[in-house]
């Protein structure tokens, strides 16, 4: 594990963007392609703006996408797929290679069959994983599914976890938060030959020293997972370092 603190989320999405920028670079280099997943969410604003500003040929960038809600459509504010669209896809100066979206509208068994076999296909150069407020990679909340085999999965959202879609202003009333979701697994998130997650404001502050501090490795914290990982790189600023000695992991 690698952990690189700023001192705050602007510089932590420049640092961050030209990590990824370099991964995929170096994978295209490599084999002439590159696979990427990436997260969404408020805590991948300042990533995603600065990464628009990347030296990456995404002509020859295969772009997976990582979850989405289950109920809601792609013209709703919530959506992941409008949220990528409109901050990331649309704004680059290229056409990406292909993308795969986890889109509910052709009915949830149907999207998991055909996006679990495009990501089989070939190893996933990189995954873009943020963690979410009550330890969540993707939606794999706690307990978290560490054994699921398949790539995608239904799963229930628990309630700390609507509880952050709302207070981001995704929903009106906690209410109108799905209570289902379709998620890439933990299986299929640490098969990424290299991880990176991008994790600043206080909110998530309590989510890093959970992670950082347990013992072991549990479902209860699934982030925990990821320093098992052989190639993650975390970045976090100030706010969401707030409740750790950072010089401890540097």
């Amino acid at each position: 594990m690698k952990l690189i603190l700023s001192e705050n989320d602007k510089i932590l999405g420049k640092k961050s963007a030209e990590q990824i920028a370099e991964s995929l670079n170096q994978a295209i280099g490599q084999k002439g392609h590159a696979r990427v997943i990436f997260s969404t969410g408020a805590s991948q604003f300042a990533m995603f703006e600065a990464l628009l500003n990347a030296d990456v040929n995404w002509s020859k960038v295969e772009f997976f996408h990582l979850d989405e809600y289950i109920g809601i459509t792609q013209e709703h504010p919530a959506s992941f797929i409008k949220y990528l669209k409109e901050r990331f896809i649309s704004k680059l100066k290229t056409n990406l290679k292909k993308i795969h979206f986890v889109d509910t509208s052709v009915g949830a068994e149907n999207i998991m069959a055909q996006i679990g076999e495009e990501i089989s296909r070939e190893p996933v150069d990189l995954g873009v994983i943020g963690i979410g407020e009550n330890g969540h990679i993707a939606f794999n909340d706690p307990p978290a599914d560490f054994d699921c085999d398949e790539p995608f999965k239904i799963v229930k959202l628990d309630e700390a976890c609507r509880k952050q879609q709302w207070g981001e202003g995704w929903f009106k009333t906690l209410e109108d938060v799905p209570e289902t979701a379709i998620t890439m697994t933990v299986r299929q998130i640490m098969k990424c030959e290299q991880i990176i997650s991008v994790v600043p404001y206080k909110v998530k502050a309590q989510a890093i020293y959970n992670t950082m501090t347990a013992d072991s490795v549990t479902n209860m914290i699934p982030a925990t997972i990821l320093k098992t990982h052989p190639n993650w790189t975390l970045y976090i600023d100030n706010d969401s370092a707030s409740m750790i000695d950072a010089k401890k992991y540097i």
